[in-house]
């Protein structure tokens, strides 16, 4: 915890992972039941790599588009993965929506900063309320440019009014921490919600 750059005055947040958790899988067992094939669908068809290109700002039609034209033997599963996507989310991460809001309750501003296609952007937040009680989200789809990129950090820097050393950035991926600290952040790496909240305490963001 990087003390000497003084406590944050903004928690800036990761999406999947620390406020919501997805997984592909959640929906693919339901469909492919033997695990084996599941994950060698996952792992050459609807691979990690194609959603990223999605989050990287080519729109979620064109994309399975293009990959049913690949894989047409796949063409019910590939359109799958965007038309049942809110089924990749089963919920908020353990304690992620009750700390949300007591964060918005005590006035820390809220921003979030998410590796994210903006199709499922916008589903996430219409079956998440709380999502929407940000003051800001920076989604790489629309800015076309991805953690750890240096970009994205300065976009939301520059949007956020605040200087980089007042900004905290919570993530799941450690690459994404250390980006975010590359560029004069604070970070902090994501493993539960209990702990995030007695770190957001000793900055004095939060009651202990």
């Amino acid at each position: 915890m990087p003390l000497a750059l003084g406590a944050p005055s903004a928690v800036v947040f990761d999406l999947g992972g620390v406020l919501v958790a997805w997984d592909p899988r959640h929906l693919y067992r339901k469909l492919i039941p033997d695990e084996t094939a599941l994950e060698a669908f996952l792992g050459s068809v609807c691979t990690d790599e194609w959603n990223a290109q999605q989050d990287a700002g080519r729109s979620t039609a064109d994309g399975t588009d293009d990959l049913v034209t690949q894989f047409p033997e796949h063409e019910d599963l590939i359109r799958a993965y965007y038309g049942r996507w809110i089924e990749m989310v089963p919920g908020p991460i353990d304690g992620a929506e009750s700390l949300i809001r007591d964060l918005k309750k005590a006035g820390v501003p809220l921003l979030g900063l998410s590796n994210c296609a903006q199709e499922t952007f916008e589903t996430a937040c219409e079956a998440y309320p709380f999502l929407n009680l940000f003051d800001d989200w920076v989604v790489s789809a629309r800015e076309k440019v991805m953690k750890p990129d240096p970009e994205i950090y300065r976009i939301v820097t520059g949007r956020s009014g605040y200087a980089p050393h007042q900004l905290v950035f919570v993530d799941d991926r450690i690459e994404n921490v250390e980006g975010a600290r590359s560029q004069g952040w604070q970070g902090h790496h994501f493993k539960e919600a209990s702990l995030l909240r007695n770190e957001l305490a000793s900055f004095g963001l939060l009651a202990g």
